[in-house]
């Protein structure tokens, strides 16, 4: 297969003597031929005139007219420029299809170049070429040796000129979409009248094999007619002539009769084709090279893949080229023009292999960055929690931002893990990079960070492990890490940083403050320690987690960034009232808007919690020494927080289960137990002792004395759990408040 170079990019200047059209399209300017034609007709008149010299006045006419030209268009006619042929309105009953196509900048093309041949209408007499931006090769004679060669020269000039602005038009397209509709928009109507795009369905990706049969799927059409300028061909069939009828004596159909790509219920392509094992589409696809319809294989190729209600125009005004891929044929386009227009030449299939050839690799490359757009969505969501937990006195809200559109995965993760005790961890982190790579990291200290909440280590002990992963991971796995426990009961909250941004605490008031957290430095450092601050948490105020592509940008440093957040924060709570404060995710939202035109250089994760708190009224607390009097005391104490708080409906069935955890506590238990209860939504029960061993539920035998309280735990109790802690492990069950199906 001839491969045509492409020319350089660039639109051509539309010399003087250009026009436009009725519909506003650039005309090529003429004074170039017409000095070629007029010349060479004067000196063939005289008796005795000399072909030589002809044919020297006639090209130093060429050169004044051009000269001419390029001077009244004030711009230099670049060398070796291309342009691109711009593409009418028009659609067919394909998946995708266009009523009008607009004429935009991207699809505007040399008129001197694009529009020496017919145009979209009817060719003139003696037209000869194949495309309306081609010359034709049946013009009138010229006179002198050197005007048939100019002449065919030119041709191939436009030829040239039409591939290299139709393949950058395809290699524009990022996406499956956009290159089908930019071979479309290339060849119709500069190339073909209308063409039909049928692709595998579905497309192999990479080295995948089909297990099934191979099926193609109409993708898309595009035409030149416009469905409008039909009515008249379907109303002369529909008052008498059918499809016998306009056959002709050959049994082919009079294309001129028919629309090319007719409206859905004219004559519509098949929109699925599945093609047959050693049938003749399966031969030709084989083939790979570009065929006319007119040759014996395509005859019988055409009907199969169009339909055999489709009609196919006469002679070679149809072009089938297979669209091959790096490894196998993932497609074909179809290329059709009407009896109005010159048939295709040979020269016409080197172009066509060209179109299908850039086409078929733009597709696989396509579908390459589909299937990694893909795994990066899916890792980037995995990585992620799916919904965030709703622990007793607390509410959450998280965003997340990818980079770019074109970068969808990056280091950047939030996370809230609820704790024993109603305490929730929070954690915000971000890994250098945007890769899967760092996606990869940034997963693996997340896991580690969910291990070491669950043992309750404080959290610079958190951040000193995690310090120590990295380590492990590699020398150059660098992260920031925020991490920060919350006690509702007690209205603390605990933070330790890693070289992350600080938190912002928006308080009820409105007023918004930048919490002092010693910064840290980041994971992966090693052979540093992370400090722990503990400050108030009051109920109502709001604290926000964030990494710092939200404060920090080619635009603004992160401190700047991070006052700006601040303000931002202040003014939304003056809008919503300084007495109650803002919702949280609306918040969120808003939190988000102050990122302006680049400011987004980097992934966003914002993690929110509103802290509510458990009122001092609905806890109580005891110590229990471990002796035998020890379940009974907790019987008791269990029965006057219930009666205080006007739960003892509860009474059997808490004092049962509190007996039976109790029981359990002081048997491995060498320190005192502790007791406490909580009101919330639930009634919550936690028994912590100092032994490590976590309670196994078991089905004891029928001889056995004991092993039957967790069982009793497990049928009675909403909810239960054990925790282990760093100084022993927590056993909790929780009990449904009487009424609360009611209330909720």
């Amino acid at each position: 297969m001839t491969e045509y170079p492409t020319s350089q990019e660039g639109p051509q200047p539309v010399a003087s003597g250009g026009g436009t059209d009725e519909a506003g399209h650039g005309k090529a300017p003429i004074a170039a031929a017409e000095a070629v034609r007029t010349h060479a007709a004067g000196a063939g008149t005289g008796p005795a005139a000399d072909p030589g010299a002809a044919a020297a006045a006639a090209a130093s006419d060429v050169r004044a007219a051009r000269s001419a030209a390029g001077a009244a268009s004030g711009l230099p006619r670049p060398r070796g420029a291309a342009a691109e042929v711009p593409a009418a309105a028009g659609s067919g009953p394909g998946q995708n299809h266009d009523n009008a196509r607009p004429r935009d900048a991207a699809d505007a093309v040399d008129a001197h170049d694009a529009a020496r041949g017919a145009g979209a209408g009817p060719a003139p007499a003696g037209a000869g070429s194949g495309a309306p931006g081609f010359q034709g090769a049946g013009g009138p004679a010229v006179p002198g040796g050197g005007a048939p060669d100019a002449t065919a020269a030119r041709r191939e000039g436009d030829r040239l000129r039409f591939v290299g602005a139709a393949t950058r038009r395809i290699a524009r397209g990022i996406d499956l979409d956009e290159i089908v509709l930019g071979l479309c928009r290339a060849t119709v109507p500069t190339f073909s009248d209308a063409i039909l795009v049928y692709l595998r369905d579905p497309l192999p990706v990479g080295d995948e094999r089909p297990v099934g049969p191979v099926v193609l799927r109409l993708r898309r059409t595009d035409r030149l007619r416009p469905i409008d300028d039909l009515t008249d061909i379907s109303s002369t069939i529909g008052a008498g002539m059918d499809l016998a009828g306009a056959a002709g004596a050959t049994g082919e159909l009079d294309f001129s009769q028919l629309p090319l790509v007719g409206p859905q219920g004219d004559l519509p392509a098949a929109e699925l084709c599945e093609i047959r094992p050693g049938g003749a589409l399966a031969e030709v696809l084989r083939g790979v090279r570009p065929v006319f319809a007119s040759s014996a294989g395509a005859r019988a190729a055409l009907p199969e893949l169009l339909g055999a209600d489709h009609p196919l125009p006469r002679g070679n005004r149809a072009v089938l080229a297979p669209l091959r891929g790096r490894r196998r044929v993932i497609g074909a386009a179809v290329f059709l023009r009407s009896p109005e227009r010159p048939a295709f030449e040979q020269n016409d299939l080197l172009v066509a292999a060209q179109l299908a050839t850039h086409t078929a690799l733009g597709i696989d490359k396509a579908v390459l960055y589909g299937r990694e757009a893909y795994i990066a969505d899916e890792l980037q969501r995995t990585m992620l929690p799916d919904s965030l937990p709703q622990p007793t006195g607390v509410r959450l809200a998280s965003r997340y931002l990818p980079a770019a559109e074109t970068a969808r995965v990056g280091g950047d993760w939030y996370d809230a893990i609820p704790l024993p005790g109603s305490r929730v961890a929070l954690v915000v982190g971000d890994v250098m990079g945007h890769s899967m790579t760092s996606a990869a990291i940034m997963g693996q200290l997340r896991t580690t960070a969910q291990t070491l909440a669950q043992l309750d280590l404080p959290p610079a002990e958190v951040l000193h492990h995690l310090d120590e992963q990295a380590q492990r991971l590699g020398s150059d796995r660098m992260a920031t890490c925020m991490y920060a426990v919350y006690d509702p009961v007690a209205h603390r909250i605990t933070i330790a940083n890693a070289g992350h941004p600080p938190p912002v605490l928006l308080h009820l008031g409105g007023r918004a403050e930048v919490l002092r957290v010693p910064p840290g430095a980041p994971i992966g450092v090693g052979g540093v320690d992370f400090e722990a601050v503990e400050l108030d948490a009051p109920a109502g105020a709001t604290l926000l987690l964030y990494t710092d592509g939200l404060v920090e940008s080619r635009l603004r440093d992160v401190w700047t960034g991070i006052e700006q957040l601040r303000e931002r924060l202040a003014t939304t709570a003056q809008l919503t009232g300084l007495d109650h404060p803002p919702p949280l995710e609306a918040l969120c939202d808003d939190v988000l808007d102050m990122l302006g035109p680049g400011d987004r250089d980097d992934d966003i994760a914002l993690l929110a919690a509103r802290f509510d708190g458990i009122a001092p009224s609905d806890v109580a607390y005891w110590f229990l020494d471990p002796e035998e009097t020890a379940p009974g005391r907790a019987r008791r104490f269990a029965r006057r927080a219930l009666t205080r708080w006007g739960l003892e409906d509860l009474s059997d069935s808490l004092e049962l289960l509190v007996s039976e955890v109790v029981t359990n506590a002081v048997r491995y238990a060498e320190r005192p137990v502790t007791l406490r209860l909580l009101r919330t939504d639930v009634l919550r029960c936690e028994v912590g002792d100092d032994a490590p061993q976590l309670p196994r539920q078991r089905r004891a035998r029928d001889t056995d004395e004991g092993g039957r309280g967790l069982f009793l735990v497990n049928r009675l109790a909403r909810r239960w759990g054990a925790t282990r802690l760093s100084s022993g492990k927590v056993v909790w069950f929780e009990l449904p408040l009487p009424g609360a199906g009611e209330r909720r």
